[in-house]
């Protein structure tokens, strides 16, 4: 099983780890891609005002154009250390023991913005660019990504994708149809029987999860095989839209 999860566009600062080492990410395929984004948005940097506009950054955010500026070189920590926000509180990856954290490690990608899907464990510096940002006055992130990293993960080949990205960073890498896969979108049930979909609460149950799947470390490889195990985890889930399932918070 693969579960692809989305950023945060909070970040912890610092790191105790080396510089950016590009050649020890996952999905080594997607390198030149990397080399594009990551030199533009340093040469980004060089121009503070357009960056901040370019960003959408406020004017107390100012000093994330020095964070991109200096990316290559800053210190790293690994991606699922690296992100804070309400998924990434919620699955507390700092207080799972070895082998949930090494489960993480082998089974999940987490989908950035200026270095496409890299390892639950991978070493990435902080950085400030959003999915929806367009580098270079026209070369939006979708043209650059959603290609490439298609085709890596044809090349990977999972069993199965678990598909917990927003929608703005699945369109960055649409699974292939080649691979077996399901989108999870999160809802809520009112007491007249109502299902809607959450927005907060939608990162939260998402973040519980994972905590679940790094914890339990299921081998299922099917949307089936998901089924099965949600229920003796007290995990709500129902089939969807097709390709889709619904979990209950």
């Amino acid at each position: 099983m693969l579960v692809l999860l989305p950023p945060s566009e909070t970040k912890r600062s610092g790191g105790g780890g080396p510089a950016l080492d590009l050649d020890s990410l996952a999905l080594p395929q997607l390198r030149s891609q990397r080399e594009y984004v990551l030199g533009s948005l340093e040469a980004l940097s060089t121009d503070a005002a357009t960056a901040v506009r370019v960003l959408g950054l406020s004017a107390a955010q100012l000093d994330e154009v020095g964070v991109n500026a200096r990316v290559r070189a800053a210190p790293t920590m690994a991606a699922i250390d690296r992100y804070t926000g309400v998924l990434y509180d919620s699955l507390d990856a700092a207080s799972l023991d070895g082998p949930a954290r090494r489960w993480l490690g082998a089974n999940v990608l987490i989908h950035t913005a200026p270095l496409g899907p890299v390892g639950a464990l991978d070493r990435i510096p902080a950085y400030r660019l959003a999915a929806g940002v367009a580098l270079s006055g026209s070369a939006t992130l979708r043209r650059v990504w959603a290609a490439a990293v298609t085709d890596a993960l044809a090349d990977l080949a999972p069993r199965f994708v678990l598909d917990l990205r927003s929608e703005a960073y699945a369109a960055l890498g649409p699974v292939p149809a080649s691979v077996a896969s399901v989108y999870v979108r999160v809802v809520s049930e009112a007491p007249d029987g109502a299902v809607r979909a959450l927005n907060h609460f939608n990162k939260h149950a998402k973040g519980a999860l994972m905590r679940k799947l790094a914890q339990q470390r299921p081998r299922f490889g099917s949307l089936r095989g998901l089924h099965a195990w949600a229920a003796t985890q007290d995990v709500r889930l129902r089939d969807g839209a097709p390709g889709e399932v619904e979990l209950f918070a």
